[in-house]
């Protein structure tokens, strides 16, 4: 199975791992679950620690690397099938960063592990 992580599942995956829910905690645990973050959600993270609304108890360089070493995290770049798969979503959600994470996981066939249910509305196959 290939996931893809919403931007707080990143966030909580280190700092609050308490927040997950029982079922994407075990998920992101199974060695046999390929689990990928975007650069889009590192691009969100970066955005918002730049104007103020986050702070990281780590820098952000070194919460990628530590994610990667210890659960095998795998960066998801942006193509432009991605970005023009945007076009074709209903407007369920506005939030431009987690229509780009919909678009991507459709795009790539992943699971997105993610709080938001708005994400159920859209046909990507959604966990939490």
């Amino acid at each position: 199975m290939r996931i893809l992580i919403d931007t707080h599942v990143f966030l909580w995956m280190d700092a609050e791992p308490s927040r997950l829910s029982p079922h994407a905690a075990s998920i992101l645990k199974r060695l046999e679950v390929d689990v990928f973050v975007s650069v889009v959600s590192i691009w969100e993270i970066a955005i918002k620690q730049a104007i103020g609304k986050l702070t990281l108890s780590t820098p952000l360089t070194d919460a990628i690397k530590a994610h990667k070493i210890n659960s095998g995290l795998q960066i998801l770049p942006v193509t432009l099938p991605h970005v023009l798969g945007v076009e074709s979503l209903p407007l369920h959600h506005k939030d431009p960063f987690d229509r780009l994470l919909i678009a991507q996981a459709i795009s790539e066939d992943m699971t997105i592990v993610s709080a938001d249910h708005v994400y159920a509305s859209y046909p990507v196959r959604h966990l939490w």
